[in-house]
């Protein structure tokens, strides 16, 4: 008797001779890239400098010098995601480290107190720019051009044009400072190291069997066993740099406590999962629910809060508060977040991107400022770098569609 088309439906398929597919997770080529990127011009300055480059008090310098520009990626990448922009943060610092000197000089503030001031400061800022964005729907470009004529004339006002220096020294070092040193090599540093490489390992192993508890695709074993490696040997590399100099610096340790928060922030959380939904479509996020206004809001609150972190790093590695502070400060950090693989679309971006992104810059500067290479031709190299980048991006995604 024939089998009808319904029965053959039903019955049950053939064993398979083997195994089920493992389910396997695409590479991000452009995340790769851009590390790449950052290793070939670590190596081409090495060999350009003689090995300059990577001498330990050069790397100590490249983290501290380029604090600023990393503490305002991290806020920034989440600004573009959301699909705005912040012009104003250089200007905010500026005024938010001019009110920081005049706390701790003028107003007779201990210097643990001038800081908390900052971020409160800086927050209320981005709070009241998140307003305007939000509240009453002025472009972010808009307001924050606004913003960035506004605090920098705020901060001439502050400053009378001027400088205010001799900060106090426990100040200082939140910018320039190390952790106590035992000696050289430093063996707190690199315990220090070895400490991050084991939770680094450990948290990634986590994430991977929980793609396979969920039946997730997951990166090819291969791929992330050398990931791994590279890591590790990066971590220990630079503790290994840094313990031959003065010691693990205070800086560091705040870039790495940011770099896991906001990671975690933007890619484990309701709030993350919603910053990425509105840069990604608007129109679909609201009608799914979600806040849109309070979401941008909270956006510019962190941005503000950030910046003005990034304003007591900066002042307190130059001993003063200078009404010109912060200037260009905001095309470094959106430089970074582009060059990171940031989309200028919105809804496309990491922190550890704008990270990556952010020490590219900061390498070119060093490298270049070792080869005594002009200001204006630092400025054109930069210019095509981000370029360059944006347009890989731009390739990717036209050919991914």
């Amino acid at each position: 008797m024939t089998t009808t088309t319904s029965e053959q439906a039903k019955a049950p398929l053939p064993p398979s001779s083997g195994a089920a597919p493992k389910k396997r997770r695409r590479v991000d080529l452009r995340q790769y890239g851009i590390l790449a990127a950052l290793v070939v011009i670590i190596l081409l300055f090495q060999v350009l400098t003689g090995g300059r480059l990577l001498y330990p008090g050069n790397v100590s310098n490249l983290i501290q010098q380029n604090a600023y520009v990393l503490i305002l990626a991290i806020g920034m990448v989440m600004v573009i995601i959301a699909g705005h922009i912040d012009l104003s943060v250089g200007s905010v610092v500026a005024t938010v480290a001019a009110i920081a000197a005049l706390a701790m000089n003028n107003w007779g503030m201990p210097w643990w107190s001038a800081v908390l001031l900052s971020l409160l400061v800086g927050a209320l800022i981005g709070a009241w720019q998140g307003f305007w964005v939000a509240f009453v729907g002025i472009p972010a470009f808009i307001v924050t051009l606004a913003g960035m004529l506004v605090f920098r004339g705020v901060a001439l006002v502050l400053l009378s044009g001027g400088t205010i220096s001799g900060l106090p020294r426990p100040y200082n070092s939140i910018g320039s400072g190390t952790l106590p040193s035992t000696g050289t090599p430093d063996l707190l540093t690199l315990g220090i190291g070895a400490l991050a490489s084991v939770a680094l390992v450990a948290q990634q192993l986590k994430g991977r069997a929980d793609l396979r508890r969920l039946d997730l695709p997951r990166e090819r074993t291969a791929s992330f066993v050398f990931k791994m490696a590279v890591a590790v040997f990066a971590i220990m590399y630079l503790c290994y740099l840094l313990a031959y100099n003065r010691g693990m610096p205070i800086i560091l340790i705040i870039l790495a406590a940011l770099v896991l928060a906001y990671s975690f922030l933007l890619g484990r959380t309701v709030f993350g999962r919603h910053i990425y939904a509105m840069g990604g479509n608007l129109n679909a996020a609201m009608m799914s629910g979600v806040k849109t206004q309070w979401v941008n809001f909270l956006v510019f609150v962190n941005m503000g809060f950030l910046a003005g972190l990034a304003a007591v790093v900066n002042s307190a590695r130059a001993g003063s508060a200078v009404a010109g502070a912060g200037a260009g400060f905001e095309l470094d950090a959106i430089a970074a977040v582009f060059i990171g693989g940031a989309s200028v679309q919105g809804g496309v971006g990491t922190v550890v991107g704008a990270v990556i992104g952010g020490l590219v810059m900061g390498v070119l500067n060093q490298g270049l400022s070792i080869l005594s290479v002009d200001a204006a031709w630092q400025q054109i190299i930069k210019g095509l770098v981000l370029l360059a980048a944006v347009a890989f991006g731009f390739s990717r995604r036209r050919s991914a569609r």
